[in-house]
């Protein structure tokens, strides 16, 4: 029996709105040479060519979890749940499961093993981090254009000074995390 191989990442921890993205990627066994590294590593224009090459030559899924989710839960269980959402949506079972960190959801029936800086060392969760970061930048892209004042086209929604300069003069969106500083420091500062 050919052992399947699934690589996990998730993208958008850090960010202070939307979802956040994971990716589960089965490689075919051709196309684990390509200059597939993580999305970390590339330009915009390399991983957006890498993700329709991957997509088009393997097995993958995305999963995510909402802003709802992610303060009801925290953002590590969030990322979590995201990841399984993805796993589960493979249509190929993999014998193994590598994930990018040091923390795993919890799957039944699912042999899962945990790798620290895995999306620099295995190719696929090199793939699942350029897959989920094209997913969410397109969302990111989508997003923007109803709320351009705050440019998360070009941040992403990462707290970058342009951006909480937009908080502090537009206000919060129903996609901004509230339970994330500075949000939550801005909203407790205009309650007083």
């Amino acid at each position: 029996m050919r052992k399947i191989i699934a690589g996990v990442d998730e993208v958008g921890r850090g960010s202070l709105i939307g979802p956040v993205h994971a990716a589960a990627v089965i490689l075919k066994k051709n196309i684990r040479n390509k200059e597939i590294k993580d999305s970390k590593k590339l330009t915009k224009i390399e991983r957006e060519k890498l993700a329709k090459f991957i997509k088009k030559n393997s097995t993958w899924a995305i999963g995510s979890a909402s802003v709802k989710e992610i303060e009801k839960l925290n953002i590590l269980s969030a990322s979590l749940l995201a990841m399984k959402r993805a796993i589960k949506k493979l249509k190929v079972k993999p014998n193994l499961v590598l994930i990018d960190g040091n923390k795993s959801p919890e799957l039944s029936n699912y042999l899962i093993k945990t790798i620290i800086k895995g999306d620099q060392k295995i190719k696929e969760i090199s793939a699942a981090s350029i897959i989920a970061k094209v997913s969410r930048d397109k969302l990111m892209l989508k997003m923007s254009e109803s709320f351009k004042k705050y440019k998360w086209d070009l941040n992403a929604g990462y707290g970058t000074r342009d951006h909480i300069n937009a908080i502090r003069k537009y206000g919060v969106t129903k996609f901004h995390r509230k339970t994330f500083n500075p949000i939550h420091n801005i909203l407790s500062q205009r309650k007083k």
